[in-house]
């Protein structure tokens, strides 16, 4: 385990402008904790990754795993990959199709120089914990997708590394091995403590691994927290948007009420204060919930007219596309006691509505809103 600090740290890769993938980031990482940089294709978490690891030279910053300086442009010190002792999991597994499991998970204990009694302790015990013991004297052709990945995993354990870092390893998988690896990841991660670093575009991963998650935006860290807070409490509109909550609903003030964007009212107030003339809703799908279309919302609901554009059977709901004005949302329709929602046609109108405290609020900036002020504080 391993004390990492990351200061400054700033990549520009070369062109007209220069693309800036990684913009002045700073991060400290506890001993044992389990960090995962998530964000869209491009938001520069794999890059980050990449200068942890060696495998990039920055053009500004300074990386420290314990005591150890292993990056300070400034001193001129930059470490290589090697002498980091750095453990790592690529998406692709990378294994060398010509040795055994054993070799493989062997490799980066042979360019360290341990003894070969002391690695083949090592590499059994490495192949135990991902359980893949029985298959150390098999070649990578001979695994599935999820064998090989244990085993990649294995690898990257076996020397004992300070830092690990896994570059979106359960990508390749099928949805049920992904699952299935994701838990074993995470059981080993509770058992060993080791100090990771894991990059990934899956909310879903980052969700159930992490022990804080850093949202990527252009380079930047746009929100640190835990898994809870971040869910919970997207700080911006962005983080709300790669979080889960896809759904988005602009809305004008119009006197005491609200308007979309055709001008169509909507029904019920929503928690905003008064100095907010415009302001974006977000919301999950499992939120956006339908009505006849001659049905209001609920008390404390708020309620919008819609049209259908698609609808599926879901099992105890309909999975449902409908416009609003110009958005195109997704939401949920019960079929228990809503017997007419089995019967949702396309071009059909709807009341789609939301409870208000299941949305979250931002301004034109993409910054929540403050709490809905008391009536007797108002302006």
């Amino acid at each position: 385990m391993s004390h990492v600090r990351i200061d400054g740290l700033t990549k520009r890769f070369a062109g007209k402008p220069p693309a800036v993938a990684v913009d002045n980031l700073s991060l400290e990482i506890e001993p044992g904790e389990f960090i995962v940089l998530l964000g869209p294709s491009g938001c520069g978490k794999t890059t980050t990754l990449r200068c942890l690891a060696g495998l990039e030279t920055p053009d500004e910053g300074r990386i420290s795993l314990g005591d150890r300086t292993v990056l300070d442009l400034r001193e001129k010190v930059d470490l290589p990959p090697n002498k980091r002792n750095i453990g790592m999991v690529f998406q692709s597994y990378a294994l060398w199709p010509h040795m055994t499991v054993r070799r493989n998970i062997g490799y980066p204990l042979r360019t360290r120089r341990v003894p070969r009694e002391e690695a083949r302790v090592r590499i059994e015990e490495a192949a135990l914990l991902v359980d893949c013991a029985a298959l150390l004297d098999r070649y990578p052709a001979q695994l599935s997708g999820g064998q090989q990945q244990r085993v990649a995993l294995a690898r990257g354990l076996a020397a004992r590394p300070d830092l690990v870092l896994f570059d979106e390893p359960l990508s390749n998988l099928d949805a049920r091995l992904r699952d299935q690896v994701r838990a074993q990841l995470h059981e080993l991660h509770a058992r060993l403590g080791f100090t990771a670093v894991f990059v990934t575009h899956d909310q879903s991963e980052a969700l159930a691994l992490g022990d804080r998650l850093a949202i990527m935006k252009a380079g930047r860290i746009e929100q640190l927290d835990t898994p809870e807070r971040v869910f919970e409490e997207p700080a911006t509109e962005y983080v709300a948007g790669f979080i889960g909550m896809s759904n988005r609903i602009a809305l004008r003030r119009a006197g005491e009420g609200w308007t979309v964007a055709d001008g169509a009212a909507v029904t019920g107030d929503l928690p905003v204060p008064r100095a907010h003339a415009e302001v974006a809703v977000r919301l999950r799908p499992d939120d956006l919930l339908l009505r006849p279309a001659e049905e209001e919302p609920p008390a404390q609901g708020v309620g919008l007219a819609a049209e259908v554009v698609d609808a599926q059977f879901g099992g105890r709901h309909m999975d449902v596309v409908v416009t609003i004005a110009d958005s195109r949302l997704h939401a949920r329709a019960p079929l228990t006691g809503a017997p007419w929602a089995r019967k949702l046609a396309r071009g059909q109108r709807v009341t789609a509505w939301f409870a208000k405290d299941t949305a979250l609020y931002y301004d034109a900036d993409g910054v929540r809103t403050a709490a809905h002020a008391p009536a007797a504080v108002r302006a």
